[in-house]
């Protein structure tokens, strides 16, 4: 659905365009009646799920969130460089903006453009940068960046550079990154730039501990997709008789985390029942890390060369900038 832009504040426009809630409803239904039941990790993100991802940002074992934030605030002016000011500033899956933030200030974009398929959250996220940057030109837009969305005619002219913190790109499999990657270039164009971070590869311990957290935060984050399907699904899930396991599949290179059957039941959804037997699980979502070679041959394929590369000192986390490959 198509909605005509809010103005909740002067510098801040909000439009609606989050797909028909039936296209949703298939797509679930389908992973959860697969072999491996699923549910694509963009249903994490109601405003509930949202919240608890933010906490999961502030525990100890979490160590991406606060890699890349200073990774971002330590070489902000050098990403400017290659971003360029006056940039239109693309960011799907912008949560809270609270990445983007760091960047503002050397970038001085012409606009920025906030993408969430949570419109509560992103309204609030939006109108608090908005008033906190009141330079700023803030178009959020609510709606799924792996479908089909339209960018504002209010955009002005200048430079596209999507920014895709998080390492986002690695809930993703290898080869559907690479055709992701590949439409950014419909939105860049052969002028623009993508800034984009990635987890790296490394030990085994620290990546487990970083999706098991002691506060059980991410089992609470893991668990809140199905009071998300209930309310998209009419359906009956109940998630005390799930529990959370996240673990580093070694041979894939990824974290995996799953939701547990605790015994043998069935969840009703729209008069369909979709039984589960003890130990059965459901795929939520894949975490893949890369090195600094595989990530550039992923972007190669993709049609993007490495111009720059941020780590920290430990080497746990990467910024990239990527320019379409000229030919």
């Amino acid at each position: 659905m198509l909605n005509a832009a809010k103005k909740p504040i002067d510098n801040v426009y909000f439009e609606d365009q989050q797909p028909d809630v039936t296209d949703s409803r298939d797509e679930i239904l389908a992973g959860l009646k697969a072999r491996q039941k699923r549910i694509n990790p963009k249903y994490f993100y109601d405003e509930r799920g949202s919240e608890l991802f933010e906490q999961i940002t502030e525990t100890p074992e979490y160590y991406p969130t606060r890699t890349e934030l200073s990774i971002l605030d330590l070489y902000a002016e050098e990403m400017a460089e290659y971003c360029g000011t006056e940039c239109v500033l693309i960011e799907p899956g912008s949560g809270s903006s609270e990445k983007v933030r760091l960047l503002l200030d050397a970038l001085r974009p012409a606009a920025y453009v906030p993408l969430d398929i949570s419109a509560d959250f992103l309204y609030q996220s939006a109108v608090r940068l908005g008033r906190e940057f009141p330079w700023l030109t803030v178009h959020a837009i609510c709606a799924d960046f792996s479908d089909q969305w339209q960018a504002p005619d209010l955009l002005p002219d200048g430079k596209r550079v999507v920014f895709y913190p998080g390492s986002t790109i690695g809930n993703m499999e290898p080869d559907i990154a690479k055709v992701f990657l590949s439409q950014l270039r419909e939105i860049t164009g052969e002028e623009g730039g993508v800034l984009i971070g990635v987890d790296l590869h490394k030990s085994e311990a620290v990546l487990n501990k970083a999706y098991n957290d002691d506060q059980g935060v991410t089992a609470e984050f893991n668990l809140n997709v199905l009071n998300q399907m209930n309310r998209m699904l009419e359906a009956d899930f109940d998630a005390n008789v799930f529990s959370h396991r996240a673990f580093y599949n070694t041979s894939q290179q990824r974290i995996e985390m799953h939701l547990v059957s605790k015994k043998q039941h069935s969840v009703c959804i729209e008069n369909e029942y979709i039984e589960f037997e003890e130990g059965e699980t459901i795929h939520t979502e894949n975490s893949y890390k890369y090195t600094l070679d595989s990530f550039s041959e992923l972007a190669h394929g993709a049609g993007f060369a490495v111009r720059q590369s941020w780590l920290d000192e430990q080497s746990l986390f990467s910024v990239h900038y990527l320019e379409v490959t000229r030919l």
